[in-house]
């Protein structure tokens, strides 16, 4: 069954294909795609938010299917591409941050939330251990991994090292918000934006 590396790699494969369209020369082309990819994602979107409702509205169960299938990497990821995730994004990033936690604690290392504000993440990372693998680079990544995989959708990350003073802080972060993920032609996939792809 594919995983979430797979749907990221179809994703980004999608967006190269869009960039080489984007640069043909043929205006009436670029057009056309634009016009069926979103109808496209249209009609996926419309289709499972359906789905959703017949499972939601099934006694025998349906909302805990419903909160197995957010669970299951490939089907949370096309839930948060169209808004449906039936977690709401600041629980999806407790949970990522639980998975971090427990790969930090080999590495006696923790992180800390400090602040979610509109998808605006700031971490905090205590990085006690000095093994294999744990440089405070090694160990960021490692929450960054944890994070994206259970929230792709936050605005912005930023993990501070303990002790240190904060560094740079976006203007996204500043004004709490954050662009969608753009395409090189103006179309960008976006939780809860069942039709801007």
């Amino acid at each position: 069954m594919p995983g979430q590396p797979e749907f990221q790699q179809r994703i980004q494969s999608i967006e190269r294909m869009l960039a080489e369209i984007e640069g043909s020369a043929d205006p009436s082309l670029r057009t056309s795609v634009q016009q069926l990819v979103q109808l496209v994602m249209d009609l996926h979107g419309a289709g499972i938010e359906r789905m959703i409702e017949l499972i939601r509205g099934d006694a025998g169960g349906g909302e805990g299917l419903i909160y197995k299938l957010g669970r299951d990497e490939l089907v949370a990821s096309l839930l948060v591409l169209y808004g449906l995730h039936p977690s709401t994004l600041e629980a999806r990033i407790t949970e990522g941050l639980d998975k971090a936690r427990a790969r930090l604690q080999s590495h006696q290392s923790e992180v800390e939330l400090l602040s979610s504000q509109d998808g605006a993440v700031r971490l905090r990372l205590h990085a006690n251990g000095h093994g294999c693998g744990s440089t405070p680079q090694a160990l960021k990544e490692m929450i960054e991994d944890a994070v994206y995989q259970s929230a792709p959708d936050i605005a912005s990350l930023f993990i501070e090292d303990a002790g240190t003073k904060p560094g740079f802080v976006s203007l996204e972060m500043l004004q709490g918000t954050a662009p969608a993920a753009h395409f090189s032609n103006g179309l960008s996939l976006s939780a809860g934006n069942k039709g801007g792809l």
